[in-house]
């Protein structure tokens, strides 16, 4: 009777895990680093910052709780409003410019079964993503210089302008957004143009042959067609570009920042912000607080995004 135990007069059956149960505990033994690892750097740090958003904390003085002070101070806060904007401004311009990019490189490496070379092609289109943002952020300086840049020499060559009267790009205030937007356009379209690729080839062609033979031409098919059945990935794209868009950072200070590492108004960006209050005026309460204001501001985008997936997307 090595399987029970005798309790005075009646055996009693010793209890086994279940297969299930041991099953599941293989399973959550796999999951609990990962999310251990989440926890500790994530999970909260993000109570934490809840916490700070309503104290007054140098990091070396006892924190001083003062309530929604913080939140009334951004109101008042014009560089805070400047940054909020610009990141707008530079959200606008780079979700919808990369999509529809990555979609035309998508569509046409896909559909033009003819093109030489055409993995080649991929791999070019796909190298800015991967490369290191140090080392193209100051090639792209290099080849928008206002003086020894390549891009207003030719354009002097072709138009005979005056080299200062040309666009001075990242050194000029009025033209940095389009510049930091023109720059995140083609160094992230490789990436959603893969994720295109992906969408696209798990389209069925007897619907493209349907609409052929309903004498639909290229532009209804990709209308009626393609679009909607792009739909989900799509979704996917422009979560995640409003996302990346909004907590944009190492981009600009490649860019812009000069020696002393330091954005200006035309440049400055809610993470940049964030971090500046925190880590250089070491007021992270403040701090905090910009940053409940730009998960709120991301979880409602995000919000809204999902509810019109449900509506338009299937």
């Amino acid at each position: 009777m090595q399987n029970e135990t005798i309790l005075g007069t009646k055996k009693i059956p010793k209890r086994h895990l279940s297969k299930g149960v041991r099953e599941n505990l293989v399973a959550y033994s796999f999951i609990a680093p990962n999310f251990i690892g989440f926890a500790l750097f994530t999970l909260v740090p993000m109570f934490f910052a809840f916490i700070l958003a309503f104290v007054k904390w140098d990091g070396a003085n006892p924190m001083k709780f003062i309530g929604l002070d913080n939140f009334t101070r951004l109101i008042r806060d014009t560089t805070f409003h400047k940054a909020l904007w610009n990141t707008i401004v530079y959200t606008i311009g780079v979700v919808p410019f990369t999509m529809i990019v990555a979609l035309a490189l998508a569509l046409a490496i896909l559909l033009n079964q003819k093109i030489m070379a055409r993995n080649f092609m991929r791999t070019v289109f796909f190298f800015p993503y991967v490369a290191s943002l140090v080392a193209v952020a100051a090639v792209w300086n290099f080849i928008f210089s206002p003086t020894m840049g390549p891009i207003n020499n030719i354009l002097h060559t072709l138009t005979g302008i005056p080299l200062e009267d040309l666009p001075r790009w990242a050194a000029d205030k009025h033209w940095a957004m389009f510049t930091v937007i023109l720059f995140t356009v083609w160094k992230n379209m490789g990436y959603y143009m893969v994720i295109y690729l992906a969408g696209l080839q798990g389209i069925n062609p007897e619907l493209y042959e349907a609409a052929e033979l309903d004498g639909a031409g290229a532009w209804r098919r990709f209308r009626n067609v393609t679009v909607p059945q792009l739909a989900p990935t799509s979704f996917f794209v422009l979560m995640i570009l409003v996302i990346n868009s909004f907590k944009v950072y190492d981009i600009f200070i490649n860019l812009f920042a000069g020696a002393d590492n330091q954005l200006n108004d035309s440049t400055r960006v809610m993470v940049y912000q964030i971090y500046n209050t925190a880590f250089r005026s070491l007021d992270y309460g403040y701090a905090s607080a910009m940053a409940i204001v730009l998960f709120l501001l991301v979880l409602g985008i995000t919000i809204v995004q999902f509810r019109g997936e449900k509506k338009y997307g299937q």
